[in-house]
């Protein structure tokens, strides 16, 4: 398994716990020190479209609003403090965020 975080996110420090205890070590990518290779954002915006941007984050309300009207994977990779986290990959499966629907269908796949 490997999951997509930001090391100073309440959420994201939860699911790790959390997941961890189930399924042991996880890979970890932090998304600001490690930064995300194109290939994932990709990968990402294919699976989750617009939704993957975080529009409530303090990063987009420091864009300008032309900024906020490029194109989302260049906004993501110039940013990528603004994808939504955690993203989760189980094999060849995504999951964006921490949510109870995520929660249940991870813990139905163990």
């Amino acid at each position: 398994m490997k999951i997509w975080t930001l090391k100073n996110c309440d959420t994201c420090r939860k699911a790790v716990k959390e997941l961890e205890a189930e399924f042991g070590a996880l890979e970890r990518v932090d998304v600001r020190d490690d930064g995300v290779a194109p290939v994932d954002l990709a990968r990402f915006y294919a699976a989750f479209g617009e939704d993957i941007l975080n529009r409530r984050s303090t990063t987009w309300r420091a864009l300008s609003p032309e900024s906020r009207e490029g194109n989302p994977l260049t906004l993501l990779a110039a940013h990528p403090t603004l994808m939504k986290r955690p993203v989760i990959q189980l094999d060849e499966r995504l999951f964006l965020g921490w949510g109870k629907d995520v929660q249940a269908e991870l813990m139905q796949s163990k």
